[in-house]
C-alpha cells in the first residue's frame, strides 16, 4: 500500500508540475517582454508535447500559450511550423472535447494571420476540413475562434481563400451571421468579406449561398462592429462587377445606408460610403440611382465632416458620379460638392487624399465651359500647380494634377480665370501649353478679353516664352500673336526696347572704326565741303 501511494504521488506530483508549468509560460507569454526569452529557452519544444496530454486541462493551457506566442511575431510562428506542432493542432481539433478544439483553432488562427506562405502552411497540415467542422459545433465560442482562423486563412490569396471555398465553409458562415451572439455573427461577417475581396468568381460564389438577403438587412442594426463588417462584406461583392453591384442595389439598401454617413463610428462611416462608391463607378444608371436616393447631399456631407483617410471613400464616390454625364456632374456642383472638396485638396496631408481629389476636381469639371468654370471659380487651378511644382509631391500627386488641369483648362472659356494664371509664380511649360493652347481659341473672338490681355501683363509674359520653333506651345504663342497687330507683339517682345532705342540714337553712341572714320548715323545726308577759296589777282 505504501508503494502503491508513492506511485500515485510521484504520478501527482508529475501532473501538478506539467499543470504549473504550462500555466507559468501561458502567463509569461502574455507579456512581450517574455516572449523572446521563453523563445530562446526553447519553450516550443517543452509546449510541443503537452498539446497530447492525457489531461485535457494541461493540453488547453499549452495550446494556449503557443497562441500567445504566435500571435507575438511572423518569427515565432514560423518556429511552431518548424516544431511540426500543426500537426498536433490538427489532431486535436479532431477530437471530441470542444475546449481541446477551441485552443486548438487560437493557435492556428494566430499562425495563419501572420503571412500567405504560414496560412498554407495551416492548409498543407490539412487544418481547413477540421476548421470548417467546427463550424458546425454547438458551442458559439468553438464556431468563432474557427470562423476566426478560416478568416485568416482566406484573407492572404484567392488559392487560399478557395480552398476554403472548396471546403464548403461559405454556407456555414452564412449560418453563422444568422445566430444570435454577436462576436460570431462580426467574426463571420468578417470571414465573408476576406473571401469575396479577392475575384468576381469568389465574390459570385458568396452571392450564390444567398448571403446578401440575410446581411444587408443587418446595416440597421445597433451595434458598431457588427455594421463594420456587413458594409465591409456590401462593398467587398459590389466592386468586382455591374452585376454584383446590380445584386446589392437589389437588397434595397439605398437609402438608409447614407444614415450610417454620420454614425458616430469612424469605420462604419467609412465603409458605408465605400459602399456608395463601390456601386456608383460601374455604370451611369447605378450612379444615377445613388444620386435619386440621395447619395450626393449624403457623400458631399460626408467629405464635409471628416478629415484623413476616412474623406477618402467619399471623395471618390462624388468623383466617379461626376465622371459619367454632365447632369450628374452638375448634380455635384449644385450641391455645394466642391467646397470640400477644395478644403481637401488644400488641407489634407496625405498625397493619396490629395491626388484622389484632384482626380474628383478634374472628373467634375471636364465636361462643358460651365462646369470648369465652376471649378475654377473657386481657386483649384492655382493649388494644381503648386502641388505640381512641389518637390515633396508623389509622382503619383503630380501626374493627378497635371491630368486635372488639362481637364478643366481644356473646357474653360472663362477668360479671368485663365488671365489669373499669369498672376502668380510662372507656370511650368507642361501647363503653360495647356493654358496658351485655350487662350488662343478664346482671344481671337473676344475683343474685350483681347484688350484686357494685355493690360494685366499676361500677354508680355507670353512673349517671354522661350519655346523652340516647331513645338506646340511655339505654335500656339504664333496663333496667339495673329489676333494682334504686329505693333504690338514687337512691343512686348523681349529686347525690344533696346532695338527701338539704338534706332533712335543711331550713331550717337557708335565708335569710330579702327583705322577710319565714324559711318554717319542712318537716315541723315553727309554735310558737303566747302568750296576752297578763289584765287586773288596779283596786284600790278
Amino acid at each position: 500500500m505504501a508503494t502503491t501511494r508513492m506511485i500515485l504521488q510521484v504520478l501527482e506530483t508529475y501532473q501538478k508540475a506539467r499543470i504549473t508549468f504550462a500555466q507559468t509560460v501561458a502567463e509569461f507569454s502574455s507579456k512581450p517582454t517574455n516572449v523572446e526569452v521563453l523563445h530562446n529557452a526553447g519553450c516550443m519544444q517543452l509546449l510541443r508535447p503537452l498539446l497530447l496530454d492525457s489531461v485535457p486541462n494541461i493540453q488547453q493551457t499549452a495550446a494556449l500559450a503557443l497562441s500567445r506566442l504566435a500571435g507575438y511575431s511572423e518569427e515565432l510562428s514560423e518556429a511552431i511550423v518548424h516544431e511540426n506542432i500543426l500537426i498536433q493542432l490538427v489532431y486535436s481539433l479532431r477530437e471530441q472535447n470542444r475546449y481541446n478544439k477551441r485552443a486548438a483553432a487560437s493557435v492556428l488562427r494566430a499562425i495563419a494571420k501572420h503571412s500567405a506562405p504560414l496560412a498554407q502552411a495551416c492548409v498543407d497540415a490539412g487544418a481547413v476540413q477540421p476548421l470548417v467542422l467546427c463550424l458546425e459545433e454547438f458551442d458559439p465560442a468553438v464556431k468563432e475562434v474557427g470562423a476566426w482562423a478560416i478568416g485568416h486563412i482566406a484573407r492572404h490569396t484567392p488559392d487560399l481563400a478557395q480552398t476554403v471555398v472548396d471546403a464548403g465553409a461559405v454556407p456555414l458562415l452564412v449560418l453563422c451571421v444568422q445566430e444570435p451572439e454577436l462576436s460570431l455573427r462580426r467574426c463571420s461577417a468578417a470571414t465573408l468579406s476576406d473571401i469575396a475581396k479577392h475575384t468576381p468568381e469568389l465574390a459570385q460564389g458568396i452571392v450564390d449561398a444567398g448571403t446578401v438577403p440575410f446581411v444587408a438587412p443587418l446595416i440597421t442594426h445597433t451595434d458598431a462592429k457588427l455594421k463594420r463588417e456587413i458594409c465591409a462584406v456590401l462593398f467587398q461583392i459590389a466592386k468586382h462587377t455591374t452585376d454584383l453591384a446590380e445584386v446589392i442595389v437589389a437588397a434595397d439598401i439605398f437609402p438608409r445606408i447614407f444614415t450610417l454617413l454620420k454614425d458616430m463610428d469612424p469605420m462604419v462611416r467609412r465603409n458605408a460610403a465605400s459602399v456608395a462608391r463601390e456601386v456608383c463607378k460601374h455604370t451611369p444608371e447605378l450612379a444615377q440611382l445613388i444620386v435619386a436616393t440621395g447619395g450626393v447631399a449624403a457623400l458631399v456631407d460626408n467629405v464635409s465632416e471628416v478629415t484623413g483617410n476616412e474623406r477618402l471613400p467619399g471623395i471618390m464616390a462624388l468623383g466617379y458620379i461626376g465622371a459619367f454625364t454632365e447632369a450628374l456632374a452638375l448634380t455635384v456642383i449644385a450641391s455645394n460638392g466642391l467646397p470640400p472638396l477644395m478644403d481637401a485638396l488644400k488641407n489634407e496631408i496625405e498625397d493619396h487624399i490629395k491626388s484622389a481629389t484632384a482626380w474628383t476636381l478634374g472628373q467634375v469639371g471636364r465636361h462643358t465651359p460651365n462646369h470648369a468654370k465652376a471649378v475654377a471659380e473657386i481657386g483649384v487651378l492655382p493649388h494644381l500647380i503648386l502641388l505640381f511644382i512641389s518637390k515633396v509631391s508623389s509622382e503619383d500627386l503630380q501626374t493627378k494634377c497635371k491630368k486635372a488641369f488639362k481637364s478643366i483648362v481644356d473646357r474653360l472659356t472663362y477668360f479671368p480665370a485663365l488671365d489669373s494664371l499669369f498672376q502668380g509664380p510662372p507656370l511650368p511649360e507642361e501647363l503653360m501649353m495647356y493654358v496658351v493652347k485655350q487662350l488662343s481659341k478664346i482671344i481671337p473672338n473676344d475683343n474685350d478679353a483681347r484688350t484686357k490681355f494685355v493690360t494685366s501683363g499676361g500677354f508680355a509674359k507670353v512673349q517671354q516664352l522661350q519655346a523652340e520653333q516647331g513645338s506646340e506651345l511655339r505654335e500656339y504663342i504664333d496663333t496667339l500673336n495673329k489676333a494682334y497687330p504686329i505693333e504690338i507683339v514687337h512691343y512686348y517682345s523681349p529686347g525690344y526696347s533696346e532695338i527701338l532705342l539704338q534706332t533712335l540714337t543711331g550713331a550717337k553712341g557708335a565708335k569710330e572704326p579702327a583705322g577710319g572714320k565714324a559711318t554717319p548715323p542712318p537716315g541723315k545726308a553727309t554735310p558737303p565741303k566747302s568750296p576752297p577759296p578763289k584765287p586773288t589777282k596779283p596786284k600790278a
